[in-house]
């Protein structure tokens, strides 16, 4: 007979890009990019109160985030940390996972989106149920990376120039109407 710590008891989790869905992104060509200083750093608005309503909903917080420029050497990892400590003086989350590698075929990371990795490593660490989870974000990457771990998707709609690749379970225009299509959808789940 097993013991009752044999048995973890999986939690659902919604996974949060942070540029252009928790963070105002910088729209340069079309495309999005992250914040270049502390200053530039701004929560959207409505987004504490959407992550506050999926924390009492019973969802673990996870933000997932490929912030390749410091793998590039462009910005301090110092920078992306103070961010990220900005970001959770005001959304209690669960975990923070970032891919600091540089893409563009430099890295055979398995933790860069669209590769599911981030999201593999918190689900195993924090026993996740990746099929009751969520996948938030506002690029192609996002989304492939969501279906690749299993997780329904929520596309945020950032009118940027690139196509998705895949269709995301839904759309929305930002966290707060994702919070809602998560409660909503995740009821008899």
């Amino acid at each position: 007979m097993k013991s009752p710590a044999a048995n973890p008891i999986f939690k659902r989790a919604v996974f949060l890009d942070r540029d252009g869905v928790i963070n105002r992104a910088i729209t340069r060509d079309g495309l999005p990019f992250p914040p270049m200083s502390l200053g530039d750093f701004e929560i959207l608005p409505g987004v504490p109160e959407a992550c506050a309503k999926l924390k009492v909903a019973g969802f673990l917080l996870v933000v997932a985030t490929n912030q390749p420029d410091v793998g590039r050497g462009i910005v301090p990892r110092e920078l992306v940390e103070a961010m990220n400590a900005q970001m959770e003086k005001v959304i209690q989350l669960d975990r923070i996972e970032i891919c600091f590698h540089p893409g563009r075929g430099a890295s055979d990371c398995d933790c860069r989106k669209p590769k599911p990795g981030m999201l593999l490593r918190a689900a195993k660490e924090l026993n996740i149920d990746l099929a009751q989870s969520w996948m938030v974000g506002d690029r192609w990457r996002d989304v492939d990376c969501g279906h690749a771990a299993g997780c329904r998707t929520i596309f945020i709609e950032g009118n940027y120039v690139e196509q998705l690749k895949q269709k995301p379970d839904f759309s929305a225009r930002n966290l707060a109407e994702a919070a809602d299509i998560i409660i909503a959808h995740s009821k008899n789940l």
